[in-house]
């Protein structure tokens, strides 16, 4: 595969951004199709050719081939779609189109950038763990002119490299890890579960020390709310106790008796007890005579 043109025309692109042509770039996996395609109309004679080579010509819907088609596995559309199957790595290259109408004049001129990668090889995840630390490493093998990514990540721990062949990290972090290699056309990925023994884990770090901060706080409020309602008792006792001391002292107060204010000695005298009655008023009243109708009732 030719990366040096590639690149001189990804370099060609960025140079001449609002150039006349258009440029596109394509990536495909071997043995996929590509369709390379353009946009114009009423288009009379299309001209595809690669890396300035003509490679087929199709003029009132005739098709000429300037190479052999078992060797293109290439065929033009009746839209001007330049079709090519069964990709191999050779058939990277810089592709251009050229349109015309009936009077010859230029209706398109497109460039298409077409590079075909192999599917990425599937990682192999290992780890080490010496004295609680663990070394994980992702490893990939990799064939020539073969170009993609590794990412090796833990939650929110992450490591991407391009165009290695192993990416590896230390942490003291058990739990699950996953390897991730990619290009522009697949990406495949490995994921295991690594725990280093004798290394207490980090969510129950967390649920321990979540648990004790839980703990602490109910422990400290529950003695808040024993204490306030202690002395909220203790004020209701003080209340009652002085409201019972109030009336206490009010009875008392009403049932002292309140002195004379000018003490005269004749009142003494009228308070002592009356002399005794005279003889007379204790002598026996007469009989009365009975009524005539207790006489008769006897006869």
């Amino acid at each position: 595969m030719n990366f040096g043109r590639i690149f001189l025309a990804k370099c060609l692109l960025l140079l001449f951004p609002k150039a006349k042509c258009t440029s596109t770039i394509n990536y495909k996996a071997v043995n996929e199709t590509a369709l390379l395609s353009f946009a114009a109309e009423n288009t009379h004679e299309i001209l595809w050719s690669r890396d300035n080579k003509r490679l087929l010509e199709m003029k009132d819907k005739k098709i000429k081939y300037y190479v052999e088609k078992t060797q293109c596995r290439c065929k033009v559309l009746l839209n001007g779609t330049l079709r090519i199957e069964r990709l191999v790595k050779e058939d990277s290259g810089i592709y251009k189109v050229s349109a015309y109408d009936k009077n010859g004049k230029l209706k398109a001129n497109e460039t298409i950038v077409l590079i075909v990668l192999e599917p990425v090889p599937q990682p192999i995840l290992n780890a080490e763990c010496i004295n609680k630390t663990l070394y994980v490493k992702c490893t990939v093998k990799k064939t020539e002119d073969q170009v993609f990514t590794i990412e090796l990540t833990q939650d929110k721990i992450s490591k991407s490299q391009t165009n290695v062949t192993e990416v590896e990290f230390t942490t003291r972090h058990s739990g699950r890890y996953r390897c991730i290699v990619k290009n522009q056309v697949s990406k495949k990925t490995t994921e295991k579960e690594i725990k280093c023994p004798g290394q207490l884990e980090l969510y129950l770090i967390s649920c321990i020390a979540g648990g004790a901060v839980f703990f602490i706080v109910f422990v400290i409020l529950l003695i808040y709310c024993i204490r306030k309602k202690k002395a909220d008792r203790l004020e209701d006792d003080d209340e009652e106790r002085m409201q019972i001391h109030q009336v206490d002292t009010e009875m008392a107060m009403r049932k002292l008796p309140q002195p004379p204010s000018n003490p005269i000695p004749q009142q003494t005298c009228v308070q002592q007890t009356p002399p005794p009655q005279p003889c007379i008023q204790q002598r026996a009243v007469p009989p009365q005579p009975r009524p005539r109708t207790q006489l008769r009732e006897r006869h």
